[in-house]
């Protein structure tokens, strides 16, 4: 497995990427209540709190499939880092335009969050893009 992705820290970069992923997955869609009630939403917010919450789902799903099923592990999925990271960066772009410009819906719960956590996502994102690409982009 750690062939798969050139040495152990680009899994482990992997690893802490996607179970990062599986926090925001459960907190949205399972834990949906506790999470909506952390930022001061409404529980009318639930649907669509849920429905992104399904877009982390089919991202690890995605990367279950490539740690443990498919055969050339990362190789040639360029398609699928490229649309995480791409997705990360906007996200973070979208939080600092939230949190600093635009302000909509700002509470005393609001917090700085929405612009760390996907700057740490699209870092390790890069990160992966850049170091898996003598696998990814064959």
């Amino acid at each position: 497995m750690i062939a798969k992705f050139n040495n152990i820290f680009y899994l482990a970069v992997f690893l802490i990427h996607f179970a990062a992923y599986g926090v925001y997955a459960f907190k949205s869609v399972v834990s949906t209540k506790s999470f909506i009630k952390q930022y001061g939403m409404d529980v009318t917010s639930a649907g669509i709190v849920r429905f992104f919450g399904g877009f982390f789902i089919g991202s690890i799903l995605m990367a279950l499939y490539i740690l443990f099923v498919r055969v050339n592990g990362v190789q040639a999925t360029w398609a699928f880092f490229n649309l995480v990271f791409v997705q990360n960066l906007v996200l973070f772009f979208i939080g600092i335009y939230n949190h600093f410009i635009n302000k909509l819906g700002h509470t005393k719960k609001t917090s700085i969050e929405q612009v760390i956590a996907p700057g740490i996502l699209a870092s390790l994102s890069a990160i992966l893009c850049y170091g898996l690409a003598d696998k990814i982009y064959i």
